[in-house]
């Protein structure tokens, strides 16, 4: 319930009720009160007001009947859902109006059918699993874990996590190395504290904007390597004085190229020849592989303790969940240890605890296998649907992740592929998007789209390519 700050005048030229009902359907209008928020109760606003209660009654009834404001038996007033509104602009210094016609306030139509590449499926979520384990460990809480605990994360966590990923990704590690964070965020900036400031780090192009403008943040030298059908170009990689290198073996984000084993074995190669030298691994979405054996991690292979391996939970279980965890070499450990120790965890120990339960108990397999068929079935649908289109675009990426790649063969402008689509109520991802400033991105890249599907239902994909149809028909 908002608190409404009213300053009401006693100079006779609006009533007092007149100046209530003003306020709040001006606050309505500008969006500063929000469809469905509670208003204060009359006598409670009457009272804060040093006025009748009466008075407080007529400005409600007066939103009520013009329909800013909806009155729900026994539960008070509530701020009703206005789709158009307008805005007339005054200049109370002068006392003249500054416009004369009401201006109309649009909002941005929001897009009938989100192709993002970032969104997962929410519908299908284990909500009474979560809410069984969450309720049994707060009715088995004792005072130990509401204390700080172990900045690097309970330990119980660090070994589930551990066995998990040696059994899923081949990851070599032991507890003490993983390092859980809330987020990748906070996990860049303690490798910032770790790797020390100002290092060149060399990033794939184009890449995951969001851990290049976090990597900017720090000040780093950031170099733009380009990419080739196998991932990070190792031969331009040489040509730089980068000391870390931060890739996507399993599925590189946004280009979908999962790097061959060769490729790997020339980046540790790269690694081991320099004493400082590191890679940052990024398995962000590799438990979704529709096709084949999942692919080891890198860091499976790596016998110099040359690879940081970082992980997330948020698209394989929920975004909400900011749970991610890192695992360092023995020698940055150590590094850890002198620099870092001092970070309290982020992450709540009951939220560990809950997501401990989840994975020690099978409840994370079995949504995984559950989630990896319906993300197959809407890959392999949305496939299927876009047949008709292979005529224009090349279509790639498939197999892994949560979006697939359109790249145009006689090369129209991503741009105007976008625009004509989002006038027919669809949006779409451009790869420029996550281009760096002042690196050069492979022209086998140039003119390409991102459509992602882990959010989108059957039917929402059949209808969103039929739009795409209407939108795109003089290129196909």
């Amino acid at each position: 319930m908002n608190d409404l700050t009213i300053q009401l005048t006693d100079t006779g030229k609006e009533c007092l009720y007149q100046q209530i009902y003003v306020y709040i359907r001006d606050e309505i209008r500008k969006g500063k009160l929000l469809a469905g928020e509670k208003l204060p109760s009359t006598r409670s606003l009457a009272q804060y007001l040093q006025v009748a209660r009466s008075t407080v009654d007529f400005a409600y009834g007066q939103l009520v009947a013009e329909g800013y404001v909806e009155a729900r038996p026994c539960k008070g007033y509530f701020v009703s859902s206005v789709e158009e509104l307008f805005h007339f602009s005054v200049d109370c210094e002068k006392g003249t109006e500054a416009g004369i016609s009401a201006r109309e306030t649009v909002q941005k139509e929001k897009s009938r059918y989100d192709f993002s590449p970032h969104a997962v499926s929410l519908k299908d979520f284990p909500y009474a699993t979560w809410k069984k384990i969450t309720k049994n460990i707060l009715v088995d809480a004792n005072s130990e874990m509401f204390a700080l605990g172990d900045a690097r994360g309970d330990q119980e966590l660090r070994e589930t996590i551990s066995r998990y990923l040696h059994s899923s990704r081949g990851v070599n590690c032991q507890p003490e190395q993983i390092i859980i964070g809330a987020g990748t965020d906070y996990l860049f900036m303690l490798l910032e504290k770790i790797l020390g400031r100002h290092v060149p780090i060399a990033m794939e192009n184009p890449t995951y904007k969001r851990a290049y403008r976090v990597f900017q943040s720090f000040a780093y030298e950031i170099v733009p390597i380009p990419m080739d059908g196998s991932g990070m170009n190792v031969k331009e990689l040489r040509k730089t004085n980068a000391r870390v290198a931060y890739v996507m073996p399993s599925h590189q984000y946004p280009t979908g190229v999962v790097m061959p084993i060769g490729r790997r074995m020339e980046l540790l190669k790269w690694a081991g020849e320099g004493q400082d030298r590191y890679l940052i691994e990024d398995d962000y979405d590799s438990e979704f592989r529709y096709k084949g054996k999942p692919i080891p991690s890198l860091q499976a292979s790596d016998r110099l303790g040359r690879v940081i391996y970082m992980g997330t939970f948020s698209k394989s279980i929920a975004p909400a969940i900011r749970v991610g965890y890192m695992v360092l070499p023995s020698k940055l450990l150590q590094v850890y240890r002198e620099n870092c120790g001092f970070y309290a965890s982020t992450v709540s120990r009951i939220d560990q605890r809950i997501l401990n339960e989840f994975i020690r108990d099978g409840y994370f397999e079995r949504y995984l296998n559950k989630m990896r068929k319906i993300y197959r079935s809407r890959h392999d649908f949305l496939l299927n649907q876009l047949l008709p289109f292979e005529k224009e675009f090349t279509i790639s990426g498939e197999n892994a992740g949560l979006h697939i790649l359109l790249t145009s063969k006689s090369r129209i402008p991503e741009e105007t592929l976008i625009k004509s689509a989002a006038e027919e109520g669809v949006k779409l991802y451009g790869m420029k998007d996550a281009c760096m400033r002042g690196g050069n991105m492979d022209t086998h890249f140039a003119d390409t789209l991102l459509m992602g599907y882990g959010a989108l239902e059957e039917q929402d994909l059949m209808a969103g390519i039929t739009l795409l149809k209407r939108a795109w028909g003089i290129y196909l």
